[in-house]
């Protein structure tokens, strides 16, 4: 089967590491979610303004949009959390130090 022209040809990579996304991936992901959470915003605070008339409900949009923005920031400025890597290390077993006997000296 031909690949178009221009395309590759070849599959997208299978990942058989456990390596953290590029920095530019992570910073993609970090914008969205930034994004995200902004055009969230716009609809509380439409919501708080047809709901004046409810003032309990007016204010509960007002506090829900407050927040938005500096978790949004945080949110964005906080790379992913580093994987914890099991490291497979010798383990000797501590009662088999040495298994000779030794000579004492007395003086």
């Amino acid at each position: 089967m031909n690949a178009p022209h221009g395309a590759d040809p070849r599959p997208e990579p299978v990942l058989i590491t456990e390596a953290e996304p590029s920095l530019d991936d992570q910073l993609a992901a970090r914008k969205r979610k930034y994004v995200i959470m902004m055009v969230c915003r716009i609809p509380c605070l439409v919501l708080a303004g047809l709901t004046y008339h409810t003032w309990w409900l007016a204010i509960l949009f007002l506090v829900i949009s407050v927040p938005l923005p500096w978790i949004a920031v945080l949110i964005a400025n906080d790379r992913p959390p580093r994987k914890s890597e099991k490291v497979n290390r010798y383990a000797r077993d501590a009662r088999a130090i040495e298994g000779r006997k030794h000579r004492v000296i007395d003086g």
